[in-house]
């Protein structure tokens, strides 16, 4: 029998125990009785319980003594005391003790049917709200965030180093790299972890809105706002505010930013006093910060200050001995939720995985496993299922085997490389420079150079 839910009642009279069963049985609950605190404890250390419901005055163990136990192993459960030598002073001790509520003998039907249920429902709260810590602890943990690699390895290292402390942190890299998983894997390992982690998208918001949501409003401030609202700054109070795309940022805004982590305060849009905030910032951006610094585009000293820790993650395309494993894992995941029982990937379908550059990183390469299990009509992965841009990877090969087959000059393997693969990406040069791992302006002096070398 389930006994997560379930009351254990625990009194030294026979009757007493047989009649306050009949009752709440016949509310439908789960009971088990016990003649004393030793019974309970050794009931309490097999089962679960909810809700203990206890006589004050026992022979063989006072119920303040069985309270203090209950409290000491099992944190979660109310415990309600009983007693026929009710008063002011033995109540104040039990609820000073922990007791969830007190009931006086002889017991009314209805009280004991009410404080029961209540303490029941809070019960279970709390137990679903340890589950639920439980499962987002377990789910950003470090050891979620797949990679062998040497360069994860250090990605690894650097969150144990950092999470417990005050210090904010800069997160770089490619989109698709995983960088709020990072984020929330540093929160929900620090000693923060039980407050709120608040992410913020700052390109995703239109600027006109922007200060309004990061920093709240008061009524009236202009001509929308119709009553006091919090911003997310005092949503993430004791916690972490992740600001995302934090380039994207208008200077006015990195202004009030800069002043939020400098003075540990914020004041709302319309207030005239400022109001307090212990807020730790993790930022994020696939651009080149200092770069934005140099092109006026981003505050210096606000760069600094986010960039205490750089947490860099590498492109995927730099971690391929991580690919298999990462496939494994989404090929799990995809396969429980689609229910299909797949006995993973052909050899061959892995190689063109391999071999891809991933232009989109983790978040493509996650996407390609949906769309390859959802496709799949035998018990493996193959080929076929994979989008035809993997598929033609393969090709991608043949140019270095032609080539050295032809005894080319290196200039004219990198130029039909080049070319192929801004075929494949539609001539998008963005793309195209981010699959060879070169950036835009490195791509459009090669470009120039094939140029000339056609025309000479």
């Amino acid at each position: 029998m389930d006994n997560s839910r379930a009351i254990l009642i625990v009194d030294d009279e026979p009757d007493m125990r047989a009649l306050l069963k009949d009752v709440l049985e016949e509310r439908g609950h789960r009971i088990q009785v016990a003649s004393g605190g030793r019974e309970a404890l050794k009931k309490l250390a097999e089962e679960e319980y909810s809700v203990v419901l206890t006589d004050l005055r026992m022979k063989e163990m006072q119920g303040l003594e069985l309270l203090a136990e209950i409290k000491r192993t099992h944190p979660d459960i109310n415990v309600i005391l009983m007693t026929a030598f009710g008063s002011v002073e033995s109540a104040i001790e039990a609820m000073k003790q922990g007791a969830y509520d007190y009931l006086t003998k002889p017991v009314k039907t209805e009280e004991l049917v009410l404080i029961t249920e209540k303490a029941l429902r809070e019960a279970a709260l709390r137990q679903e709200v340890t589950r639920l810590r439980r499962e987002v602890h377990k789910e950003y943990s470090f050891h979620q965030i797949l990679g062998k690699s040497k360069p994860m390895q250090q990605v690894f290292d650097l969150i144990r180093r950092v999470a417990d402390s005050p210090t904010n942190v800069l997160i770089t890299g490619e989109s698709g790299t995983g960088k709020e998983l990072v984020a929330k894997a540093i929160h929900y390992n620090s000693k923060r972890r039980d407050a709120p982690f608040v992410p913020v998208n700052c390109a995703a918001i239109p600027e006109a809105l922007l200060e309004s949501e990061l920093f709240g409003h008061m009524k009236g401030a202009f001509t929308d706002a119709k009553g006091d609202k919090r911003g997310l700054f005092e949503e993430a109070q004791k916690g972490t505010l992740f600001l995302d795309e934090i380039s994207e940022l208008p200077l006015m805004l990195q202004a009030k930013i800069l002043r939020a982590i400098q003075e540990r305060e914020i004041r709302r849009v319309g207030a005239t006093k400022s109001m307090p905030v212990d807020v730790r910032i993790i930022a994020a951006t696939n651009l080149h910060l200092a770069e934005e610094v140099k092109a006026k585009r981003f505050r210096e000293d606000l760069y600094y200050r986010l960039n205490v820790i750089e947490i860099h993650l590498p492109p995927l395309r730099e971690r391929r001995e991580d690919i298999p494993m990462l496939v494994d894992a989404f090929l799990k995941k995809c396969a429980d939720a689609s229910h299909k029982n797949l006995r993973g990937m052909h050899e061959t379908a892995l190689a063109l995985l391999m071999d891809y550059p991933w232009p989109g990183n983790v978040r493509e390469l996650e996407n390609v496993i949906e769309r390859a299990v959802t496709l799949a009509r035998g018990e493996k992965i193959v080929p076929d299922d994979l989008p035809p841009a993997i598929q033609g990877a393969r090709g991608d090969r043949k140019v270095i085997d032609e080539a050295a087959e032809r005894i080319l000059p290196l200039a004219d393997v990198e130029k039909e490389y080049i070319l192929r693969i801004l075929e494949k990406t539609g001539g998008n040069k963005y793309q195209a420079a981010q699959a060879l791992g070169i950036d835009r302006k490195t791509l459009y002096r090669k470009l120039a150079e094939i140029e000339e070398r056609d025309r000479a």
